[in-house]
């Protein structure tokens, strides 16, 4: 059974973060809010959480999966950024959006586009992934929950725990964060293409 963590939206209870962190180091898939959707994360390692995150939603393997960061430090280990870049990317993070970047040799080859060795990456701005990704002092490999037979992401945790019971070992909930999912911009040419329009102002992109 999904266990279910509710959690308070500003000051996010540390024991339950804690459980979820072990859920995720003991190789779980768990939802959690974000600043735009609710996502299925899981490690960057964990190759049986990537295989159901791809049937959860019905992913093809050239779905561009992301790797959510606390901060630059992180973001930096995992994907290729020239100055350039790296000030489009500093001046509108943390926030909702997604860039798809080279990937560095950190990032396993499963995770990678299968054609252009890309990989999304984001810093999401909410205090609950946030203090996720502090508890498990790593970053997380997600993908908005999105359902093949929806048009929108669902918005209430305790919706999500009951539809999605048994195939996710948690879910965290800290209110409605939302329906649109991020921004997404590809710099893996260095010249960044908006490739979709979410909830991130594109204006700096365009």
């Amino acid at each position: 059974m999904t266990q279910y963590f509710e959690v308070h939206p500003e000051n996010p209870q540390r024991r339950a973060l804690g459980q979820v962190a072990e859920i995720l180091r003991s190789e779980g898939l768990v939802v959690y809010p974000t600043d735009s959707c609710f996502a299925l994360g899981c490690r960057v390692g964990n190759k049986d959480g990537l295989e159901r995150i791809r049937s959860i939603r019905h992913l093809d393997r050239n779905h561009h999966f992301t790797l959510v960061c606390r901060n630059f430090a992180e973001l930096g280990q995992l994907v290729n950024v020239n100055n350039t870049v790296f000030r489009a990317i500093k001046a509108s993070t943390p926030g909702s959006y997604t860039f798809i970047l080279p990937a560095t040799k950190e990032v396993p080859r499963r995770l990678l586009h299968p054609k252009k060795r890309t990989v999304g990456v984001r810093i999401p701005d909410h205090v609950t992934a946030q203090a996720l990704l502090d508890t498990l002092d790593e970053p997380l490999l997600s993908s908005t929950l999105l359902l093949p037979e929806q048009d929108e992401p669902m918005t209430n945790g305790w919706d999500i725990k009951q539809r999605l019971d048994h195939a996710v070992d948690a879910v965290v909930d800290s209110g409605d964060c939302g329906t649109q999912p991020t921004t997404v911009i590809d710099f893996s040419d260095d010249e960044g293409e908006i490739v979709r329009y979410g909830a991130g102002d594109p204006t700096m992109f365009e």
